[in-house]
């Protein structure tokens, strides 16, 4: 399997003919090798225009970008491409192949043997949480959600060790695209890639991101860091407004019940609300105004009792970080 590789831009900039203003303007960061690096920010920051510039889309006018100290430049487009994974919205599934087929696409191109190519198939469908069955099916018949993961699958196949994906859930209902959200996560502790992931929406970014890069618009680097320090620092007025005025709240959807010391289980009314460990201090903190109480009892996998956290707890753990 292909290790992740680490991503330069060094001091980017990209003109388009007839605008006044660079869509990409001396963009500098460095993403570490298995990081999912989310590139965000309003209309006209160029996040696209950077992203298509790794794979020589788009071609850039000065500085460069290394993968793995190696200029893409220094890359024949085509054979670039095709070692990198892309992901975009639209899918752009082919719809007069079947999945299997359309999964397959790259390691054909790369002249995979025939059973190399539909043993990589078949488990790249069961990965992305599809049933072998729909390898036999075409783009047509499946849900725009199914369509997503066989964009994703094809992207894998050929075990990139970098991924591009452009807003690859913008068009999917809020409940589709939390779920894939989570299949991402989930695939990407499995299998360990560099993912550089365009996003308008701030929650996605803080939900998926190793590191976030928040752009202006014209393409300026406002602020390069961790979720958790983004929302702790902003580095400017603009960052503020971006990321929005309940920065608190979403710096506590970063945190997990299991992993914050808790109160022993102690007395414990019989009808105690009660969360799982992997429930985020956000949703806990929802969970116990909506039903009225300061406390929430944390239970394991088998039901029992970890410990319980307190409204004063977590204002305890908001005002120390």
């Amino acid at each position: 399997m292909s290790e992740a590789a680490e991503i330069v831009f060094d001091r980017v900039t990209k003109r388009y003919a007839g605008r006044e203003r660079a869509a990409v303007q001396s963009l500098s960061l460095t993403i570490p090798a298995g990081e999912i690096c989310i590139l965000v920010g309003p209309s006209g920051a160029g996040k696209t225009t950077a992203m298509k510039m790794v794979n020589r889309l788009v071609e850039l006018d000065e500085g460069d970008i290394t993968i793995d100290g190696v200029s893409v430049r220094d890359h024949d487009p085509a054979e670039l491409r095709r070692g990198i994974g892309y992901v975009i919205q639209q899918v752009g599934l082919f719809p007069h192949m079947t999945i299997a087929d359309n999964v397959g696409t790259v390691p054909r191109l790369l002249g995979w043997p025939r059973a190399r190519t539909r043993a990589r198939v078949e488990e790249l469908i069961e990965l992305v949480g599809l049933e072998r069955a729909d390898g036999r099916r075409y783009p047509s018949q499946l849900s725009g959600g199914q369509r997503q993961r066989v964009g994703l699958a094809r992207a894998l196949a050929a075990d990139p060790p970098l991924l591009l994906m452009d807003e690859p859930f913008g068009a999917l209902d809020p409940i589709t695209r939390e779920h894939l959200q989570n299949e991402l996560l989930r695939m990407h502790e499995e299998v360990r890639k560099t993912v550089i992931f365009v996003t308008h929406d701030v929650d996605e970014a803080i939900k998926l991101g190793d590191r976030i890069a928040i752009l202006r618009e014209g393409g300026v680097l406002a602020q390069y860091d961790t979720p958790e320090r983004i929302l702790a620092s902003p580095a400017d007025d603009f960052v503020a407004r971006f990321v929005g005025g309940d920065r608190a709240l979403k710096r506590l959807a970063l945190r997990r019940l299991a992993d914050v010391e808790l109160e022993p289980p102690d007395g414990l009314p019989r009808a105690a609300l009660t969360a799982p460990a992997p429930t985020t201090l956000r949703d806990a903190l929802s969970m116990m105004l909506g039903a009225g109480v300061d406390r929430i009892v944390v239970v394991g996998d088998d039901g029992e009792p970890l410990g319980i956290l307190s409204v004063d707890r977590v204002a305890t753990l908001l005002a120390a970080r």
